[in-house]
């Protein structure tokens, strides 16, 4: 499991190694300082949403902030075994549960996660940022939104969006929704 903390230190150390301050990368990316401080600090749990906007504008790929190094590499298997789960803060509204499935490859254009949405959000908050998603629930029942449209979705079905527009997902029924979700995120 990815100790939520690291990514937070991912963040400042590629934040610094970029010359870069607290303010101007707030005034680059639309985030106030005071909340870039408490995503660094950990005392914030930053979602996907955030990380790719952040991960954007350092020119990055997104799962910089869970691999410990980049390699070159032309391929690449992740072992079952070998992956990381992330867990948000229990004080954030979604408590989802990211599960990188490449945070190892450089220089991708697709960022590919499992996702588990817990059954009981404590509230609803739409993310949006430039690209596009594709999710494909493998368990459970969940209800999309996407800008005027909302749909509930069994296992097997399949959503791909312009992921510009607000969205969000929660889980249907008393089983989490487990889904596999591959972001294309612009730069």
């Amino acid at each position: 499991m990815i100790n939520e903390s690291l990514i937070g230190n991912r963040i400042k150390k590629l934040r610094t190694e970029r010359d870069l301050t607290l303010k101007q990368l707030a005034k680059a990316t639309g985030f106030t300082s005071g909340y870039l401080s408490k995503v660094e600090n950990s005392k914030k749990s930053p979602p996907v949403s955030t990380l790719i906007v952040l991960a954007n504008y350092m020119g990055i790929g997104m799962d910089s902030f869970f691999a410990e190094k980049n390699k070159k590499t032309s391929f690449m298997l992740t072992r079952k075994k070998d992956r990381q789960i992330m867990e948000q803060d229990p004080d954030f509204e979604y408590n989802y549960i990211y599960e990188p499935l490449v945070p190892d490859y450089p220089n991708r254009k697709m960022n590919p996660y499992i996702l588990t949405v817990p059954t009981t959000p404590q509230g609803i908050n739409k993310f949006d940022h430039k690209g596009e998603e594709l999710i494909y629930l493998l368990e459970g029942e969940a209800r999309f939104s996407h800008g005027d449209n909302l749909v509930d979705m069994q296992e097997g079905d399949c959503v791909y969006f312009d992921s510009s527009y607000p969205h969000f997902g929660i889980s249907l029924g008393d089983k989490e929704a487990k889904c596999l979700i591959v972001i294309l995120s612009e730069e």
